[in-house]
C-alpha cells in the first residue's frame, strides 16, 4: 500500500507528520535488542533450568505489543496525551500501593503485581505519565498565577518518590528526582527554591546511605573497592578488555555465564566482549542519536508545555541509559537499571515504548503550531492563548 498526502487515514496523517528518523531509531534499538538477548540469556535460562531461548522467546513476543503501544501513542494528540497520563498515573499509583501490602518480594524489594504467568512492574509505566502531568503542570503555573501548578507538581513527585522509596526502589527515585528537578529548571522557578529541593535532594541522598544498608554497601564497594565483594562489577569491566574493538565472536564470550543479571543490567558488558568496543560505540552513538533528536525538537516547540514534555521525556529515556551503561563500565555503583529497549524485561520494554510514543505523538507535525511565537508560553494574552490550546 502506498502512502500519500491525499489520503485522510491515520496512518498516511501519522506517516507524514511523525518523526520518522526518531521511530526508525527506536525500532533498530529493539532489533538489536532482541540480537543482545539471545546472545546473554541462555546461560541465565540454564540456571533457572528453562529451554535455552526460553527468555529470547519472550523478549520476541513482547516486540509486537511494544510497537503497538508505541505507534498507538504517537497516534495521539497533546490533549489526548495528557489524559491518558492520568489516567495511568492514577491506576499505577494505587497498584503502587495495594503491592507494598500483598504484592510478593522478591530480592528484597516489593516491585511487581503478579498476573498469572505475567509479572508488571508498575513503576514503568508511571514514569512517562508523571513526567507528562508535571510538565502541564508547570506549564499552566506559568501561563496562569492563580494555578496551584507548582504545588500540585510537587505533590505529584512526593507520592511518587515515596513509594518508590517503599518499595525500595533507590534508582529509580533517583532517575525520577533528576528528570523533575531538570523541569523544575526549565519551568524558571526560583533559584532558591531550586536550591532548597537540591539541599533536599543530597539530604535523600545520605538518608538512603545510613538507613539501607544495601544502598551503603553499593556505594562503599564503588569508592573502595577493597571494602566488599566486587565481583560483578570487576567481570563487567573484565569484558571490555576481553572483548577489545571487534569482540570475541558471537556466542564467544564468557561473562554472561558468570554475571547473574547478564541479560538485564549486565547486557551492555555481554555486547562489549562479543561484539567489541565498535559495536558498543555504535550502541552509544544511536542513543545519542535519539536523546539529540528528541531534545532538538523539544527546543523548537513553542508549547510550553509540548517542550516540556518532550525534553522530560526524552530525558528519561537517555538518563536510564546512561546510568546503566555508566554502571557497566564502573562509572556508577549498581543500580539494578535497564537498558532501554535492550535488556530482557516485559515491563520496562512496554513502558518504554510508551514513553518514546508519547514523544512522538508530542513532536508530530502540527497546523498551525509554526505560527505560535515563544512568548506565548510564558505571558500569553486571551487570544494566543486559545491559539496554543487550538493547536495542542
Amino acid at each position: 500500500m502506498r502512502l500519500t498526502r491525499a489520503d485522510k487515514s491515520v496512518l498516511s496523517d501519522w506517516w507524514f507528520t511523525v518523526d520518522r528518523l526518531m521511530f526508525f531509531g527506536l525500532l533498530l534499538l529493539m532489533g538489536l535488542g532482541l540480537v543482545l538477548s539471545l546472545a546473554a540469556s541462555p546461560p541465565i535460562a540454564a540456571k533457572y533450568n528453562l529451554e535455552p531461548f526460553y527468555f529470547v522467546r519472550r523478549q520476541a513476543a513482547l516486540l509486537l505489543p511494544a510497537v503497538a503501544i508505541m505507534f498507538a501513542a504517537s497516534t495521539l494528540t497533546p490533549k489526548q496525551i495528557r489524559r491518558a497520563s492520568l489516567i495511568i498515573f492514577l491506576t499505577g499509583i494505587a497498584l503502587m500501593a495495594v503491592i507494598l501490602v500483598v504484592g510478593p518480594e522478591i530480592k528484597g524489594a516489593k516491585r511487581w503485581l503478579q498476573l498469572g504467568p505475567v509479572s508488571l512492574q508498575p513503576s514503568e509505566f508511571v514514569k512517562p505519565a508523571f513526567i507528562v502531568l508535571t510538565a502541564w503542570l508547570f506549564n499552566e503555573a506559568q501561563k496562569w498565577r492563580d494555578v496551584p501548578g507548582i504545588r500540585l507538581a510537587v505533590a505529584l513527585y512526593a507520592v511518587f518518590a515515596v513509594l518508590l522509596v517503599m518499595q525500595p526502589d533507590f534508582g529509580q527515585t533517583l532517575l525520577v528526582t533528576l528528570v523533575w528537578g531538570a523541569l523544575v529548571y526549565m519551568a524558571g522557578i526560583n533559584l532558591v527554591w531550586i536550591g532548597a529541593l537540591g539541599l533536599a535532594g543530597v539530604a535523600g541522598i545520605f538518608s538512603a546511605y545510613f538507613l539501607a544498608p544495601h544502598v551503603a554497601s553499593r556505594i562503599d564497594r564503588f569508592l573502595d573497592p577493597a571494602s566488599g565483594d566486587t565481583y560483578q562489577a570487576d567481570r563487567s569491566l573484565d569484558s571490555f578488555l576481553h572483548g577489545g574493538w571487534f569482540g570475541r565472536g558471537p556466542g564467544e564470550g564468557t561473562v554472561k555465564d558468570v554475571l547473574p543479571d547478564s541479560h538485564t543490567d549486565f547486557i551492555f558488558a555481554v555486547a562489549a566482549e562479543e561484539y567489541g568496543l565498535i559495536a558498543c560505540l555504535i550502541l552509544v552513538a544511536l542513543f545519542a542519536f535519539i536523546v539529540l533528536r528528541g531534545l532538538s525538537k523539544a527546543s523548537q516547540e513553542p508549547d510550553g508545555f509540548i517542550r516540556h514534555a518532550v525534553a522530560g521525556l526524552t530525558m528519561l529515556f537517555g538518563l536510564q541509559a546512561l546510568i546503566n551503561m555508566a554502571v557497566n563500565v564502573g562509572l556508577f555503583p549498581a543500580k539494578g537499571m535497564t537498558l532501554p529497549f535492550i535488556s530482557y524485561g516485559g515491563s520496562s520494554l512496554l513502558a518504554m515504548a510508551l514513553t518514546m510514543g508519547f514523544a512522538l505523538g508530542l513532536t508530530r507535525k502540527r497546523p498551525m503550531a509554526g505560527r505560535l511565537k515563544r512568548s506565548t508560553a510564558t505571558e500569553p494574552d486571551a487570544e494566543s492563548s486559545g491559539l496554543t490550546e487550538k493547536a495542542a
